[in-house]
């Protein structure tokens, strides 16, 4: 199944010159969504995974559903000030700016192998943030997985310690 015909381009968002990569047609679609989550567990289907995690909020959505098909746990990473518990944190940049995302210092234990999931891969500041706070805890970083990579934007440098997926590129 060819997924690009269900992602559209919206110019200019979420500023001007960027062009964002619409991921929710193919959300929408209930075959293009299906086959998008299996190919993606496909590749992980025999690495024993204890959690995905994912960030909020696009991230939430793959990872949550991979999770379940992988029969692991999910681990949200969210946005400071959201998560209820005691958190670490880990700042990163993005192609637009600068953010932070939170983990309960309890969700992973050392040892735990650990599947980083995102939407899309553009300058790998999430994704090596994610990283770092399964690192931090005592986690495995089995490897980042994305629906979508831009690779016009060279974010595959800063995980370069990983093994990265990405099923559909740009």
């Amino acid at each position: 199944m060819d997924l690009k015909q269900f992602i559209r381009d919206i110019p200019d968002f979420p500023k001007e010159g960027i062009m964002f990569k619409d991921i929710t047609p193919l959300l929408a679609n209930k075959d293009a969504f299906k086959h998008a989550i299996d190919a993606l567990c496909e590749q992980y289907s025999d690495k024993q995974i204890d959690y995905v995690l994912g960030a909020e909020a696009r991230g939430f959505i793959m990872a949550a559903a991979m999770a379940y098909n992988l029969g692991a746990g999910f681990i949200p990473a969210r946005k400071p000030g959201k998560l209820p518990y005691n958190t670490i944190k880990a700042e990163y940049e993005l192609e637009y700016g600068m953010d932070a995302l939170e983990v309960h210092e309890d969700a992973i234990r050392a040892g735990d192998r650990v599947l980083v999931v995102d939407d899309v891969l553009a300058t790998g500041g999430t994704a090596a943030a994610k990283a770092k706070l399964v690192k931090e805890i005592g986690g495995i970083v089995l490897g980042p997985a994305f629906l979508v990579e831009l690779t016009f934007l060279d974010g595959i440098k800063k995980l370069e310690d990983f093994d990265v997926f990405s099923l559909i590129k740009y």
